[in-house]
């Protein structure tokens, strides 16, 4: 089975967008399979818009060439020849790659490195990325070595091309999929549509209203293991929302458990209290790179890293053996103090 774009690694977005009688018609829907999971479309048609026909193949057409550029899980990929290449090499890349990357460098000066494009290796090491030997807690000796070929300051764009002075590997989790909702979303607005809802593999965007007038409604995920059940719910006008938490992907060794969150910094999964996390922004992909930054950071630095940025921001943080939950004032003015289910 071919393997495709992105499978949630990095950011394991939980935000889902709530379905059933709410949508009706003149709501159209399409989707389909896309980086390792799936993406939906609803949006609603009005004089002028495309056929849900026509937009569901430009919507594939996007997805595939992302696909084709950014995968870490296909050796053909464009990345993945750059991943393959030695030290010192530079290769001419495509707009969407050198976009991607330039911004992953300017989050990674903006949160010191807690964002770092070139973290796969460690991923790889510690049993969650696409080169992984399974889950396995590595020593000291491995971690040291793996750690020389990680580095966002080793990674550059010269010109259209993309060059590597280290023998590192790129990997887009953390931002790759918020990029094709923005993408996805650009598109249906230059199409004709006006109020929609896409969601990529759990990252989300929404603007407009619907047919009565309502706004996009969606559900932040509470962080439980093995059930899914909304923490609270907001409406989306306007805004993306991206959610990173470490609760279901992990494994445990000899009673401790081990995040797929890797902090570059200490080169280890996360230890810290914070469950998950979640963005707003009207970026997609900022919004997709700000939750993995912040659940990095964990609940005390990422709070005042959040309340200073001005980032809509809404924590959940493990006490004993219950959840708390706590949010930035950017986040209450935007969305209130939002509903339970």
């Amino acid at each position: 089975m071919q393997q495709t774009l992105l499978r949630p690694v990095i950011a394991v977005a939980l935000a889902t967008a709530l379905t059933g009688c709410l949508f009706q018609d003149p709501v159209e829907a399409y989707g389909g399979p896309t980086m390792g999971s799936t993406y939906s479309v609803k949006y609603v048609r009005s004089a002028g818009a495309a056929a849900p026909e026509q937009l569901k193949r430009e919507t594939d057409g996007i997805l595939s060439e992302l696909d084709a550029q950014l995968s870490t899980y296909r050796p053909d990929s464009l990345i993945e020849q750059f991943n393959a290449s030695p030290a010192g090499t530079c290769l001419p890349m495509p707009a969407p790659v050198l976009q991607l990357v330039a911004a992953g460098e300017a989050m990674a000066e903006e949160s010191q490195g807690a964002l770092d494009l070139t973290v796969g290796p460690l991923l790889d090491l510690w049993g969650f990325g696409p080169r992984s030997k399974g889950e396995q807690v590595p020593s000291a000796e491995e971690i040291a070595e793996t750690r020389r070929r990680v580095g966002y300051q080793h990674l550059l764009i010269e010109g259209d091309e993309l060059c590597k002075t280290v023998d590192l590997q790129v990997d887009f989790n953390a931002i790759a999929a918020g990029y094709a909702v923005d993408r996805v979303a650009q598109h249906l607005e230059a199409s004709g549509v006006s109020s929609y809802l896409v969601e990529i593999t759990g990252e989300l965007k929404a603007k407009g209203k619907k047919p009565d007038g309502s706004a996009w409604r969606i559900a932040i995920e509470a962080p439980r293991e093995g059930e899914r059940t909304a923490q609270t719910i907001i409406e989306l006008d306007g805004y993306s929302i991206s959610t990173s938490g470490d609760y279901r992907n992990y494994y445990e060794r000899d009673g401790k458990r081990y995040s797929h969150t890797v902090d570059p910094a200490t080169a280890r999964p996360i230890e810290h209290r914070l469950a998950s996390v979640t963005v707003a922004d009207r970026s997609a992909l900022r919004a997709d790179g700000l939750s993995t930054m912040l659940m990095v950071f964990g609940p005390e630095r990422g709070m005042e890293f959040a309340e200073r940025q001005g980032i809509p921001a809404f924590f959940v943080i493990r006490e004993n053996q219950e959840f708390v939950t706590t949010r930035t004032e950017a986040f209450e003015r935007l969305f209130g103090a939002g509903d339970k289910q």
